[in-house]
């Protein structure tokens, strides 16, 4: 994996993220209840902590708790919620080490279809169903994982020409684009509940 992503909207943070799937996963699992350009700083800003220009997964899943914890919580601050994401981030390294050897292109290396793909990272600690398909979508649009299906699998967020999450966002102008749908959402929601 070494390719340009956009998606914390700052060039070392994305940089990280574009050659770094553990990174990529970690901005994934961040993000939530903060906006996406802070999740997804957030491992570079980690890594940046540790003392690291990338992450490693043994490293993070041996780390001790409270210390990783005072590294997420560190003003400024990696999340909203950093003890409870610095306990997600381990559990989610902790998985990686027991499955895949630490090396998260094991989750996608050998699958055969997008639905067994799904399977694995719907079984990721902190990943739902939801955040299953975003990153799919994810590495299917941008990263160049395809297997037979991942669209489908993807449901609406692997749709060709979308702007539904951060698969889509290549840049300021999509980010627009994504926000202005997610904004729509919102609106339509609120408007169902009157």
């Amino acid at each position: 994996m070494d390719v340009t992503l956009h998606l914390a909207q700052d060039p070392e943070a994305d940089e990280l993220l574009g050659r770094s799937p553990l990174a990529a996963l970690i901005g994934m699992l961040l993000d939530q209840q903060v906006p996406m350009e802070w999740a997804f700083a957030g491992p570079h800003t980690i890594a940046t902590r540790l003392g690291s220009d990338d992450l490693d997964a043994h490293e993070i899943a041996a780390y001790d708790p409270d210390a990783f914890a005072s590294v997420l919580s560190t003003k400024p601050a990696v999340h909203r919620y950093p003890g409870s994401m610095a306990k997600r981030i381990q559990q989610l390294c902790a998985y990686l080490v027991e499955h895949y050897g630490g090396d998260p292109t094991g989750l996608w290396r050998d699958v055969a279809t997008g639905g067994e793909l799904l399977k694995r990272l719907n079984d990721l600690p902190g990943f739902g169903k939801q955040k299953a398909q975003i990153f799919l979508a994810l590495l299917g649009k941008q990263l160049g994982v395809r297997p037979e299906g991942w669209r489908e699998a993807a449901g609406d967020y692997g749709a060709a020409s979308a702007y539904r999450s951060v698969a889509d966002i290549t840049g300021p102008g999509s980010l627009r684009k994504v926000r202005a749908h997610k904004q729509e959402l919102k609106a339509a929601a609120k408007a169902a509940a009157k």
